[in-house]
């Protein structure tokens, strides 16, 4: 069964001083203003690598819920941030790096467990499959 989600971007103007939106199916996004500025000067509105950043972490964090599951464990919390490295290479950019940083709080997980299954997850989660990065975990069990 394929499952399909939607998501849209519009776009006017040139590269520096044009400005766009990104909306999605749902609605939770709607609209959402993202430009030059946000992307490599830090300016307001979103960017593409901050969504996949955002996709990447909720992807990561529901599949290791699942996995915890699959091996009798249940998280308290389950806290993931995603760090998405921008690099200008060949004239170009690309995204060369994700840095997922993970702190769970598990009853009953040991370390060994802990560390086991959260690798499990990010080489399962299907956003860590699409993307053509090197994808490192930090993960911290919280007591």
């Amino acid at each position: 069964m394929a499952i399909v989600k939607k998501a849209s971007a519009h776009w006017a103007g040139d590269l520096k001083t044009g400005i766009g939106s990104i909306s999605t199916e749902t609605g939770v996004l709607r609209e959402a203003p993202y430009g030059f500025k946000a992307r490599f000067e830090g300016g307001k509105g979103t960017n593409p690598e901050e969504l996949i950043g955002a996709a990447h972490a909720g992807c990561f964090s529901m599949a290791f819920s699942m996995i915890l599951g699959d091996a009798g464990l249940k998280a308290d919390s389950i806290d993931t941030q995603a760090e998405v490295t921008l690099d200008q290479v060949d004239g170009g950019f690309a995204i060369t790096a994700v840095k997922l940083i993970l702190k769970a709080k598990i009853p009953g997980a040991t370390q060994a467990q802990f560390e086991e299954l959260s690798n499990k997850a990010k080489e399962g989660c299907p956003v860590s499959k699409v993307l053509n990065a090197k994808i490192t975990l930090e993960a911290s069990l919280a007591s």
